[in-house]
C-alpha cells in the first residue's frame, strides 16, 4: 500500500520547537531565573536595611530552631510553631474535605432544596473575604458557642476551602462517563452504592492532584490566624520581632519556612499529577 501524502489531505509535519525556546523553557534556565528573582529581593531588601541603619542580627536566629545546652536538646519557637501551622491545617483540611463532598452532593441531587442550599453556601462564602469570616467565626459565633481561637480558626479555614473543596468534587464526578452511572443503575444499584463502588473511586484519580494543591493553599492561607492570636508560625515570628526588634530576619526566615514547606508539596502536587494523569 503506498504510504499516505500528508500535503495531499492538508497536513503538516509538527515543526520542532526553536532552540531558544527549548532553552528557556529548560530546568536550568528556570531555575536560574527563579533564583535571580530572590537575589533581586534580597538585594534591595538588604539595600533598604542599609540605608536605615539596620542592624543584622542574623546569627541569632539558629538559636529560634533548637537550643543545644546542658539540659539537652530543645526544638525552637519555629518548629513548634510549624507544628501548631501543620496541626491546624491538617485539621482544617479534613473539614473541608467533608463539607466539600456534602455541598457537592447537594449540588449534585435531584432535590430541590438541596440544590438550594448548596448554591446559597457557596455564593455566601466565596464572596465573604477570609479575614471577615474569620471574624464572624471568633468573635460573632465564638462567644456563643463557646469556641476557643483553634476552633475559630479550624471551623473559618474548614467552611472557607470546603466551598473550593466541593467545586473540585463536583467537577471530579461530572468527569465520571454516564455510562458508568447507567450501568451501575442497570444491575440494581443504589445511588450510595454508585457513589461508593463506581463514581468517587474513578474521580479520585481526576480530584487528587488539585485537592493537593488547595491543601497547599490552605496552608498559606493558615497565616491569617495569627491576626486572632492563634500560636502558629505567623504568630511566632510576630512575638519574637516584638521581643528582639529583628524584623527583617525573622519575617525573613518565616517567609523562607513557608517556601520550603510549600515548594515541598507542590512537589508532590507535580508527581500526582504525572502519576494519575488523566488520558484525553
Amino acid at each position: 500500500m503506498a504510504a499516505l501524502d500528508p500535503n495531499l489531505y492538508g497536513f503538516r509535519p509538527a515543526r520542532p520547537m526553536p532552540l531558544h525556546q527549548r532553552i528557556l523553557n529548560s530546568t536550568p534556565v528556570a531555575i536560574a531565573l527563579y533564583m535571580l528573582v530572590i537575589w533581586l529581593i534580597l538585594r534591595g531588601s538588604y539595600i533598604g536595611a542599609e540605608r536605615m541603619g539596620y542592624n543584622w542580627q542574623w546569627y541569632q536566629i539558629p538559636r529560634y530552631f533548637f537550643v543545644l545546652n546542658d539540659e539537652g536538646f530543645r526544638w525552637g519557637e519555629i518548629p513548634r510553631g510549624l507544628m501548631i501551622t501543620l496541626y491546624l491545617s491538617g485539621l482544617s483540611f479534613l473539614l473541608a474535605i467533608g463539607v466539600g463532598l456534602l455541598v457537592a452532593l447537594l449540588r449534585l441531587s435531584d432535590l430541590v432544596v438541596g440544590k438550594g442550599v448548596s448554591i446559597v453556601f457557596l455564593e455566601l462564602i466565596r464572596n465573604i473575604p477570609l479575614l471577615v469570616l474569620l471574624y464572624l467565626f471568633y468573635y460573632v459565633l465564638g462567644p456563643i458557642f463557646g469556641w476557643s481561637r483553634l476552633t475559630a480558626s479550624v471551623l473559618t479555614l474548614g467552611v472557607f476551602h470546603g466551598a473550593l473543596v466541593s467545586e473540585i468534587l463536583r467537577a471530579g464526578i461530572n468527569a465520571v462517563h454516564v455510562g458508568q452511572w447507567e450501568a451501575a443503575k442497570s444491575i440494581g444499584m443504589s445511588t450510595y452504592q454508585t457513589y461508593r463502588y463506581i463514581v468517587l473511586p474513578q474521580s479520585v484519580r481526576i480530584m487528587l492532584p488539585p485537592m493537593t494543591g488547595e491543601f497547599v493553599h490552605l496552608i498559606k492561607s493558615s497565616a491569617i490566624v495569627s491576626v486572632i492570636a492563634v500560636a502558629e508560625l505567623t504568630t511566632v515570628g510576630r512575638n519574637i520581632i516584638s521581643h528582639t526588634f529583628m524584623s527583617f530576619e525573622i519575617w525573613f526566615t518565616v517567609a523562607a519556612v513557608y517556601m520550603v514547606l510549600t515548594l515541598t508539596l507542590s512537589i508532590c502536587v507535580t508527581y500526582l499529577e504525572r502519576k494519575y494523569a488523566v488520558d484525553s
